[in-house]
């Protein structure tokens, strides 16, 4: 039986040209102009966001949505995009280096020599000003050399990119037209699970498409699709070319930018629509796209913690009996986060007085601050309530790898531990001065084997239940007379710590 596997998948429908291009000249030719980023066109005053959120009777809409639809439709437009690409040597050097294919072609394919390809791609966007104004998906465009936008009024035009920005799959172009139809930016905020809402793009390359469906979820994260995550979801039937897309309210007002969906791994995972779809809301979109339209790029916070999910195991461990917070792995040194004393094993309960309930709620809540914002925080430090202010810093790409650092597992028997020696902690890339116990082994079996994520050969158990770790001894001491009760184990990975309770058998 097959097995299906689930898979995140952006929509954005590519096609490679099976066509060599003849050398390198021919590649420079026609596209140096399109290399890098250019600010330029941006509008003279910030895109405003519509104040209409009124309730809506769907009496006045008996005959469907048109009413609805037909004003939106024209400002969404088909993107397509073309890049040269260098295959794998493997796609190609197979059928090139068939001896019957070399008997009558002979070496003029370069003996199997991988040749540049052209790779097309179909994707959506949304005209936000008359002049000309689009915001899309990165991915709809990047590494493009040439990028065509069609209007629904048949109308090409050649766009170019004012900026992107990959960390959340936003990208802003710009045509040279006027007097174009536009989407009025709706407040994504105010959308309740159960709402209508509509998707429009060109799905398959077919042709401009309206789907209809509800709000199934809002601030959806984890998935690991962009570095920063708040999803609406919906079974809007989102497919292939739909990427970039807008998702509209019942006012008509764009309420996010379609961006992936939700399908099984069989046929390698190019499945259709199957009812679960995510689209970048527009609280997100919309200052990433004001800072490319001033700037050019994206600045964020940074606070300078390391974070994990705070589990109901965890929150006990840490004497807390209401739900919600994130956990404090790790704090860098030098950061906001480390000159205003907070600590691994605090728990952040708020921000600037809104509850924190996902690690990925956290990374956006702190990303779309700018740089020396001051902002207050309310922690759970010692088994007690605490506030801290701080002001943040800017976030660097260095920085940007660590934001969610990972979380390990951790064990209580079947682990084999050694003291953790200079050496090994040079192997290890541990900073100077690292104590703890390395595991040497884990047994299949146990309970390390079974926690979530299981415990690696290369750990070190820096803490047991809140006691340091420094020798085998100490392991052992701290273990004792636990056999019976949860074990909370500060574990380092890497160099980067974070907290894991293990529950006996």
């Amino acid at each position: 039986m097959e097995s299906k596997v689930l898979k995140i998948r952006h929509w954005v429908a590519t096609v490679v040209v099976l066509v060599a291009l003849a050398g390198g000249a021919v590649l420079s030719q026609g596209y140096k102009n399109w290399t890098g980023h250019t600010v330029f066109g941006a509008p003279g005053a910030p895109i405003a966001m519509s104040q209409n959120a009124l309730p809506v009777s769907l009496g006045n809409f008996a005959n469907g949505f048109s009413a609805v639809l037909k004003p939106a439709l024209p400002a969404v437009v088909n993107i397509s995009s073309s890049k040269v690409v260098k295959p794998e040597r493997n796609q190609q050097s197979q059928i090139f280096n068939d001896p019957m294919f070399r008997q009558f072609f002979g070496d003029q394919f370069g003996q199997g020599q991988p040749h540049p390809m052209r790779e097309q791609s179909l994707g959506s966007g949304v005209i936000v000003t008359s002049d000309g104004t689009i915001l899309t998906n990165n991915h709809v465009v990047e590494g493009a050399t040439d990028i065509r936008v069609a209007l629904s009024d048949k109308r090409e035009f050649q766009a170019k990119v004012i900026g992107t920005d990959p960390k959340t799959d936003i990208a802003v172009l710009k045509i040279d037209a006027t007097n174009l139809p536009t989407l009025s930016l709706g407040d994504s905020n105010q959308l309740q699970v159960g709402d209508l809402i509509f998707a429009i793009g060109d799905p398959f390359g077919v042709g401009e498409t309206a789907t209809m469906g509800i709000v199934s979820a809002t601030g959806r994260g984890g998935f690991g699709i962009e570095n920063y995550e708040n999803f609406i979801q919906t079974d809007a039937a989102i497919n292939p070319g739909n990427s970039g897309g807008a998702m509209i309210d019942i006012h008509g007002n764009l309420v996010g930018i379609n961006t992936a969906i939700l399908s099984h791994g069989g046929n390698g995972g190019e499945g259709g629509n199957e009812g679960v779809g995510f689209a970048i809301p527009m609280s997100m979109a919309k200052p990433i796209m004001d800072q490319i339209l001033t700037h050019g790029k994206v600045v964020r916070g940074y606070l300078g913690v390391h974070i994990q999910e705070l589990t109901p195991d965890l929150a006990r461990a840490f004497g807390l009996k209401d739900g919600g917070g994130v956990l404090i792995g790790d704090v860098s040194p030098d950061t906001p986060a480390a000159q205003a004393g907070l600590k691994k094993g605090d728990v952040i309960l708020q921000v600037n007085g809104q509850p924190v309930n996902a690690p990925n709620q956290l990374q956006v809540q702190i990303s779309q601050f700018a740089p020396g914002t001051p902002i207050k925080l309310q922690l759970w430090h010692n088994g007690a309530s605490q506030n801290v202010s701080l002001k943040l810093a800017e976030l660097s790409e260095h920085d940007d790898k660590q934001v969610s650092g990972e979380t390990t597992g951790a064990a209580l028997e079947g682990v084999q531990v050694q003291d953790l020696t200079s050496d090994v902690g040079q192997e290890l890339n541990l900073a100077p001065g690292t104590r703890g116990v390395v595991v040497t082994s884990v047994d299949p079996s146990s309970p390390a084997a079974a926690a979530q994520p299981p415990l690696r050969r290369g750990d070190v158990i820096q803490e047991i239940n809140h006691k340091p770790i420094g020798s085998t001894s100490d392991y052992q001491q701290a273990l004792s007379g636990a056999e019976k009760q949860p074990v909370l184990i500060l574990l380092n990975h890497g160099g980067v710590t974070g907290y894991v309770v293990v529950e006996p058998r």
